[in-house]
């Protein structure tokens, strides 16, 4: 996105990605109502609609015969009031081929980052193996590193995270929609007895996550298969039948629940964003748009100097400006949940089934309370919006 922003406004940029294609089991697939917005802004969106996708409307919590919505997006005023669900993989390609179209973009695939080249106490830019395992250079201006939680840039530049504590870990699987299904099901979150679900509705399938308490997959493991198959069906049991086509571990992935934030997300020639520069928690599912509207600030604030060749430190200084203060604020707000909801429901010590606290019922009944989550989830702390004359793949054709 970042790529595409600036390759816009006339900046030469070149994406080096680590892997020969986009087509990896991701885990986040979620299209909020901001990151529609600047799709929007770009001429995009009614392309990007055009792809399969599921819309959610609306995340639901259910605990016992308790059943309470969470966040409705169909109140919010946007010409998008739903979480778009579409495949990571799709999203990637769709951005890539559409910046593929501008004459100064260029991507090269299979390329691995091993070092940054250092000049004058600046990078310069990076050595990278290319898909034959030839070594070679790349100098730039300013190397940007959006290379996720495990980032190699951020590695290597030193730069220091403050690390927070989340309670829990996710283990992901999918199983198929069959008929009879509830049609634009949404998000369901499923509060049980020692153990948390949450359902999550991709037009074909489910995508399901089974909540466990931090590090304890190995202890999930050894209770063995069955055992997981049971406690799942347990908080959904109109999937019994379907999870008991899991018959292995490895039909499953572990999501490892991390969060945490750079001191500073710049070094003189080097910024990094997104998750390389704060890890979430996948609460609310709103990594990918803060993502992205890391990468929008950044192409509102360094796409001029860097096209007129004054690109300096302060710049790279304003972006995490800009952007910090937003991003403490959501992980405030998953701090918050994992506090209130999720701690409390892996709770081993509980005796009783897990209810909602009542605090979060009844601010989910006052009109001025009721939508912060939704407004949190959808838009971040606040909107961020594109910027500056920006050039459509249109023209370039």
């Amino acid at each position: 996105m970042l790529a595409l922003l600036l390759a816009r406004r006339g900046v030469e940029v070149t994406v080096l990605e680590a892997h020969a294609d986009f087509d990896r089991d991701f885990r986040g697939n979620t299209i909020n109502p901001a990151a529609m917005e600047v799709l929007e802004s770009l001429g995009l969106a009614d392309r990007i609609r055009e792809l399969r996708h599921a819309l959610i409307k609306r995340f639901i919590v259910q605990a016992g015969p308790e059943r309470e919505t969470f966040a409705d997006f169909s109140r919010l005023k946007t010409r998008y009031p739903y979480i778009l669900m579409l495949p990571q993989a799709r999203f990637l390609e769709f951005v890539a081929a559409e910046a593929g179209r501008l004459p100064n973009f260029r991507i090269l695939m299979g390329a691995r980052v091993r070092e940054l080249v250092r000049e004058g106490g600046a990078v310069r830019g990076v050595l990278y193996d290319g898909p034959d395992g030839e070594r070679r250079k790349m100098r730039s201006d300013l190397v940007v590193g959006t290379d996720g939680r495990f980032s190699k840039v951020r590695k290597l530049a030193g730069l220091e995270p403050v690390e927070g504590d989340p309670p829990m870990d996710v283990v992901w699987f999918n199983v198929p929609r069959e008929e009879g299904d509830p049609e634009e099901a949404g998000a369901i979150f499923r509060c049980g007895r020692g153990g948390l679900l949450v359902l999550m509705d991709h037009f074909d399938h489910w995508q399901v996550g089974y909540i466990i308490r931090k590090g304890h997959y190995s202890r999930l493991k050894d209770a063995g298969i069955a055992a997981f198959r049971s406690a799942v069906a347990e908080l959904a049991p109109e999937l019994s039948e379907r999870v008991g086509g899991i018959e292995d571990w490895r039909q499953v992935s572990l999501l490892s629940v991390e969060s945490d934030r750079l001191k500073r997300w710049y070094a003189p020639g080097l910024l990094v964003i997104g998750d390389a520069a704060h890890v979430v928690s996948p609460v609310g599912g709103i990594g990918i748009n803060l993502a992205i509207q890391d990468a929008v600030e950044a192409a509102n604030v360094l796409a001029g100097p860097l096209a007129e060749g004054r690109l300096g430190t302060r710049h790279l200084r304003a972006v995490q400006r800009r952007r910090s203060p937003a991003v403490r604020l959501v992980q405030l707000a998953q701090e918050l949940a994992q506090r209130w909801v999720v701690a409390n429901a892996l709770d081993p010590e509980r005796e009783e089934p897990f209810r909602l606290p009542r605090s979060l019922k009844l601010a989910l009944r006052v009109p001025i309370l009721r939508d912060l989550p939704s407004r949190l989830i959808a838009f971040g702390a606040w909107p961020v919006r594109v910027r500056g004359a920006v050039r459509s793949t249109e023209e370039e054709r």
